[in-house]
């Protein structure tokens, strides 16, 4: 007989967040696959609890994941958990997932805080349909395309930064979903929990002011108005311009001419093309 792999929530910020079930699971299971054994072992010895830990994250998650199934197999328990929050949510673990699913391990949900939830709960946007895009890709193609997504989205969107990257990545929202409301929650069940509500603009403004910026972010853009013009598309207006370049034109020739048929500021033009 097989062993159980559960899907522990953990808290994201104020250790009440965990449930009373998590704390129990946690106690009885044979094994606890973590990302950082340091930050999971913190929370487990704050409710008592003394278990071997067994590191799983990004880099060794393929070789761990087949490890974790022969243990499985082999009858012994196993909680995954993430660093924060929920499992799988912008965190590892959909291999070890797919493959005790396939091998016919019960895969057992244990719920309890989200990060991306908690924000849409207490954004004030609209929350009957929403698409998560996670943390957005650093640069190049697949940046633009999630960035694109967000232009013509009709849903409420959310996504998680880093706070080294948040006033870059307000600057490129701004341009993606333009006057869009937006809430910048950060620090969500921490002593200085805040969500900082406004449009990109105004949001990375209020930022921009601050001498230190702390915590990771996750931000939710609020649905377009009807009626409401598109933001500008970033990739037709980039192949514009570099069409006009290979034609012979000088580069800031073109993007004054692509910013007159847009009808956009030609900075707007110049910060899209600046883009990496």
């Amino acid at each position: 007989m097989s062993g159980t792999l559960y899907l522990v929530a953990t808290p994201i910020g104020n250790l009440e967040d965990i449930t009373y079930r998590a704390v129990r699971v946690l106690s009885e299971v044979d094994l606890i696959a973590c990302e950082d054994t340091r930050r999971t072992r913190k929370v487990l010895e704050h409710f008592d609890i003394l278990k071997p830990l067994v590191s799983y994250h990004e880099y060794n998650e393929a070789e761990r994941a087949v490890e974790l199934v022969e243990k499985l197999n082999h009858s012994n328990d196993i909680a995954l958990v993430s660093d924060a929050g929920t499992p799988l949510v912008s965190d590892p673990g959909y291999v070890i997932v797919k493959q005790a699913s396939e091998a016919g391990i019960p895969v057992v949900p244990v719920p309890g805080a989200s990060a991306a939830l908690s924000a849409l709960a207490a954004s004030g946007l609209p929350s009957d349909s929403f698409h998560f895009v996670g943390f957005l890709p650093v640069k190049g193609t697949r940046r633009r395309q999630i960035l694109e997504l967000i232009r013509t989205s009709e849903t409420t969107v959310i996504l998680y930064e880093a706070p080294h990257r948040i006033l870059r990545t307000l600057d490129d929202l701004r341009q993606a979903a333009g006057d869009r409301p937006i809430v910048a929650a950060r620090e969500m069940t921490k002593l200085h929990e805040e969500f900082l509500r406004g449009t990109a603009e105004s949001v990375k403004q209020e930022l921009s002011g601050r001498s230190m910026i702390k915590g990771e972010f996750t931000i939710v853009i609020g649905k377009p108005e009807r009626g409401a013009a598109p933001a500008a598309d970033t990739d037709a207006i980039r192949t514009e311009v570099e069409r006009r370049v290979a034609d012979g034109e000088s580069r800031m020739d073109a993007i004054k001419a692509v910013a007159q048929a847009h009808s956009l500021p030609k900075r707007e033009v110049y910060s899209i093309m600046e883009q990496e």
